[in-house]
């Protein structure tokens, strides 16, 4: 019987070492040799299972005093391999190592916790420790170099206009493009100030250059620059250079993008209409009114509510003139000035841009027809801004665009000249009375 016995739990023992999932992790450095200080080296770390997966693993987190080290993201590049004769599925992830003092590094073992099928328990695996060496480039000066094993620099060229004339812009862009180095260590190029002409450095975009299989092959930036023309003339933007040495070698090498030679025309837009006699004959005076009529609603409706209860037929009766008064109130509001200037304030932040509302707004709160410029000390800046703003939209060779931010500001600023006047609102009609009093 015992005998029995011992042969049914050698056999159960046998089951159980069979169905435990067999779990890998394998570490190695890429490259294996040593590194330049500034270079990126690939910490590359397979975790591999003879089953699946039931969950994503959860990673450590890797520290090295003198190097920056960018962890493994989301994405992680899938195996199939095939060890000691068994297949294994696996994921491999990628920490990016780039060392700033030359000196021997020692990347320690680190734990991994996955859940391989289909017990769906978390298992503990070590990766085995690994060491590399950063050295100083020879002859180096202490100078912060970008080291890279290969770096692209582009630059691309965009005119508002051809020919450009004063007022007009040019947008310079420099893409670089470094291989084996990190993103964030790619040094910005210096955009200079150049005399006659207005400059508008953008936000960069520096993102990874990934290999499309959860990898990385380096870093890319993308810096621009904008310049308006001030004055006719002719420009000259230098050329750019980046610095960098190779991973391996530490040979220096240099990356250009040639000057630009720009030259600008003479020229002026012409308005479709006059803007001087427009702005003359704006009205003032114009009052902005907040609805408050909110409450005196509220109050109607308890009201309207008790004597509904109190007599079904007067109830009725005072509801249907309710909503009379209602209906005038809403009517009055959409013909008053407020509304017309929401509607304004929306069709100016909307694409396309339409100006009925503007207009419907102007001759509500002014009594007039079109923009004008009374004896304002600020008429001369509105009418620049109002000529710059029609001149994008309606000029013959204007581009048609104008940014959401100076619509808004034009169109506070036109608000405010219009509050801020003096001139009384013309008459709806030009007759005098027909029987003035006097002496009162």
């Amino acid at each position: 019987m015992s005998r029995w016995l011992l042969l049914a739990l050698l056999g159960l023992a046998a089951l159980a070492n069979a169905a435990a999932p067999d779990v890998r992790v394998q570490a190695r450095l890429a490259p294996d040799s040593a590194v330049m200080t500034g270079a990126t080296v690939s910490l590359e770390v397979d975790l591999l299972v003879d089953t699946w997966f039931t969950d994503a693993p959860v990673l450590p987190t890797l520290q090295l005093p003198g190097a920056v080290v960018t962890p493994p993201t989301g994405e992680a590049r899938h195996l199939n391999l095939k060890l000691d004769g068994k297949a294994f599925f696996g994921l491999r992830y990628t920490y990016q190592i780039t060392p700033s003092v030359a000196q021997r590094f020692s990347v320690p073992a680190l734990a991994f916790s996955v859940q391989p099928g289909p017990d769906n328990v978390a298992i503990t695996v070590h990766s085995q420790p690994l060491s590399f060496e950063a050295k100083a480039p020879a002859g180096g000066t202490g100078e912060q170099r970008l080291v890279a094993r290969q770096l692209e620099l582009t630059q691309d060229i965009q005119r508002s206009h051809t020919p450009l004339r004063a007022g007009d812009s040019i947008t310079r862009r420099l893409h670089i493009v470094a291989q084996g180095a990190q993103a964030m260590l790619i040094p910005p190029p210096t955009f200079v100030e150049v005399k006659g002409l207005k400059r508008y450095v953008q936000t960069p975009s520096v993102t990874p250059l990934s290999d499309g299989r959860g990898g990385t092959l380096g870093g890319q930036r993308t810096d621009s620059v904008t310049y308006v023309v001030s004055a006719a003339g002719s420009y000259r933007l230098p050329a750019i250079d980046v610095q960098w040495s190779d991973a391996t070698s530490g040979e220096r090498h240099s990356a250009s993008v040639p000057a630009i030679e720009l030259k600008a025309e003479q020229g002026a837009y012409q308005a479709p209409f006059s803007l001087s006699e427009d702005l003359r004959a704006l009205g003032q005076g114009a009052q902005l009114r907040i609805n408050g009529h909110w409450l005196e609603l509220t109050v109607l409706l308890v009201l309207v509510g008790a004597l509904a209860w109190a007599g079904r037929a007067w109830g009725r009766a005072a509801w249907q003139r309710l909503c009379n008064w209602r209906a005038r109130r809403r009517q009055a509001w959409r013909d008053s000035p407020g509304y017309a200037w929401r509607q304004a304030r929306r069709q100016w932040a909307a694409e396309p841009l339409r100006l009925d509302g503007l207009y419907l707004w102007l001759r509500r709160a002014t009594g007039r027809c079109t923009l004008s410029s009374s004896e304002h000390p600020q008429a001369g800046k509105t009418e620049a801004d109002l000529l710059a703003f029609f001149q994008a939209l309606y000029g013959v060779k204007g581009d048609g665009e104008h940014r959401a931010t100076d619509r808004r500001h034009l169109l506070q600023g036109l608000r405010q000249r219009v509050e801020s006047g003096k001139a009384e609102r013309p008459a709806k009609h030009g007759l005098n009375p027909l029987n003035p009093q006097q002496g009162r």
